[in-house]
């Protein structure tokens, strides 16, 4: 184990985590340059069309006699669930920081989770070779935020490869071994894992203590379930099989076990011999921000979806999901996420992994009401919105909002945190030109749009991030939703009272931009309580019926117009508006 290394890289999004882990899979010769690409461990599709890391990644590689097991970690705020959990599985940590952007948000906010695990953490400042980096106001920003001397900071380009080499050697030198005893039971902690249809859930494991073999039998020590070992190796990236695990390492194990459901991450993994085993103290369990129910388009998917959700909450910890039922809807699921990215990438996977076509209702947070009868219910979408009458209290959730900016885009960001109508709590100047502000607001402000608005007022530099912080009186209203003069319940939205005519005509007016025309026009309104506040009209799909002919008299072209006019009357009548995933996707970005 005195030749183990085991570490993360840890950064805010885009400040280059995964180009600094391709130029040590290029220096560790883990992957052949002709063999390489970008972003070489982000192996979804959905993480290089967007050009972000969704998932951890690990991968060992082998330096100067050491086997260094890195994880490669996501940086956006909807999926630091993916970071604490690959914190939990290291001793140390690259704090990686963009030279053209400086600090952000969730720098802050990873160093503070891996400072709760007690990590050594490596700061590096990246992107030196860019014209616009500002590295010598980026170290001090560092060196004032880890209380260290700027020379204790290392300068690389991730992109040209500069004093990688340096920082590699920093992480052998200064990131402690695993501690582990070889000859105690085996202790496995499950970090993340996956299901293949033949080998049953794959684990992906930190082993703390023993060793495991192919063949022998395991035991889930919290879900109380046995399972063997069909298969055990190391991520090369790829799975690469092997006839051994021991204490210290960093691989993968399938389980043969086929239940998704008994396998949890933070579960601990010990031989199936032995009875008194102390569990590892796996993870706190992530609290969902954002709730939509998820209906498929075809009844018959249902048990798809099911299965669907109960595979992707394997290699996706922080997905929550539940049964529910509408009558205008049928059979769904209501499924919890940490943010409106969140929900977008777990739509995503479902129809390009499992084929499904989903109806999708509107992100909200949870309401808390209580009725004149005294009884408070949890409200988790507007389909569950009560008579208003028979409403005595409303409150909503209110979040801890932390905006790190540029001193020169403060007035911009203070205008848009204005209309969010929350309160300012502080202002902390960091550093020579960052400003840190803390505001209190309702979480349904910042869910759904406010981080794409918060960059485009910035150009991009200032960052957020934000947690729960307990329930407030409000005043709300639900929005429904008419096409065709059929109420789309999916569509439909608890609003402010003070911004519901605002809201509808935002809601109505992308919905006539994003809903594909139809052979008749299609009224589209938003109602309060049957009164229609906002109104837009899809044309109806052009067809010239008299294109074909050629000459002759002008009550020819007449009969074929009025024939036309009549048939739009009668679809107008009778017909029905198909809504496609695409659309509910763009409405659910807000």
């Amino acid at each position: 184990m005195e030749h183990i290394r085991n570490f993360c890289i840890i950064s805010h999004i885009d400040h280059g985590k995964s180009t600094l882990a391709d130029r040590f899979l290029e220096m560790t010769g883990t992957i052949k340059k002709e063999k390489m690409k970008p972003q070489f461990l982000d192996m979804m599709d959905l993480e290089r069309e967007k050009g972000i890391t969704i998932k951890m990644q690990p991968v060992r590689m082998i330096y100067k006699d050491y086997i260094l097991n890195l994880i490669d970690t996501p940086g956006h705020v909807d999926f630091s669930y993916e970071v604490s959990r690959s914190l939990a599985a290291v001793e140390g940590a690259i704090l990686l920081v963009d030279a053209t952007k400086g600090v952000q948000a969730q720098t802050l906010a990873n160093l503070e989770l891996a400072r709760a695990q007690k990590l050594v953490i490596i700061p590096a400042v990246n992107k030196i070779d860019s014209p616009q980096a500002r590295v010598e106001e980026t170290k001090e920003e560092m060196a004032e935020l880890l209380d260290i001397s700027k020379e204790d900071i290392y300068e690389i380009s991730g992109k040209y490869g500069k004093n990688i080499e340096q920082l590699l050697e920093a992480v052998i030198e200064k990131v402690p071994a695993p501690k582990g005893n070889l000859s105690k039971p085996l202790r496995a902690l499950i970090f993340d894992s996956q299901y293949d249809f033949y080998k049953g859930v794959i684990a992906y494991v930190r082993v703390i203590d023993g060793r495991i073999q192919k063949g022998k039998k395991i035991h889930l020590i919290q879900a109380q379930k046995p399972g063997e070992v069909k298969e055990l190796g190391y991520f090369l990236p790829q799975k690469t099989a092997k006839e051994e695990l021991k204490a210290g390492e960093i691989g993968y194990l399938a389980t043969n076990v086929k239940e998704a459901e008994k396998v949890r991450v933070g579960e601990t993994i010990t031989d199936s011999l032995i009875e008194k085993v102390e569990p590892l103290p796996g993870y706190r369990e992530s609290k969902p921000m954002v709730f939509a129910s998820f209906y498929p388009e075809n009844p018959i998917q249902f048990d798809l979806l099911k299965d669907s959700l109960g595979k992707l909450k394997l290699s996706d910890a922080a997905l929550t999901y539940e049964p529910e039922m509408k009558e205008s809807l049928g059979r769904g699921f209501r499924c919890g996420f940490l943010g409106t990215l969140h929900a977008e990438i777990i739509s995503e996977r479902l129809h390009r992994e499992f084929g499904l076509d989903l109806v999708i209702s509107t992100p909200s947070v949870v309401f808390e009401i209580l009725q004149n009868n005294g009884r408070r219910y949890f409200i988790y979408s507007a389909s569950d919105w009560p008579d208003p009458v028979l409403i005595d209290v409303m409150q909503e959730p209110w979040a801890k909002l932390e905006v790190l900016t540029p001193l020169p885009y403060m007035g911009n960001i203070l205008e848009l945190l204005e209309k969010t109508q929350g309160k300012q709590v502080e202002t902390k100047y960091f550093g020579q030109d960052l400003v840190f502000l803390i505001y209190e607001v309702a979480l349904r402000e910042i869910i759904s749009g406010f981080y794409d608005n918060l960059k485009g007022v910035s150009q991009g530099y200032a960052s957020m991030n934000y947690e729960l912080i307990g329930y407030r009186p409000a005043k709300l209203v639900k929005l429904d939703i008419l096409v065709a003069g059929e109420k789309e319940e999916a569509l439909s939205k608890i609003v402010p009272e003070l911004k519901a005519e605002q809201e509808g005509r935002k809601i109505v007016k992308k919905l006539k931009e994003t809903l594909p025309s139809q052979l008749f026009s299609v009224p589209l309104q938003a109602t309060i309580s049957g009164k229609v506040i906002a109104r837009e009209t899809l044309r109806a799909k052009g067809k010239d019926v008299i294109a074909p002919l050629y000459g002759g008299d002008y009550t020819r072209k007449k009969k074929l117009l009025e024939k036309q006019k009549k048939g739009k009357k009668e679809l107008k009548a009778r017909g029905q508006v198909r809504i496609p995933q695409k659309v509910f996707l763009e409405m659910f970005r807000g």
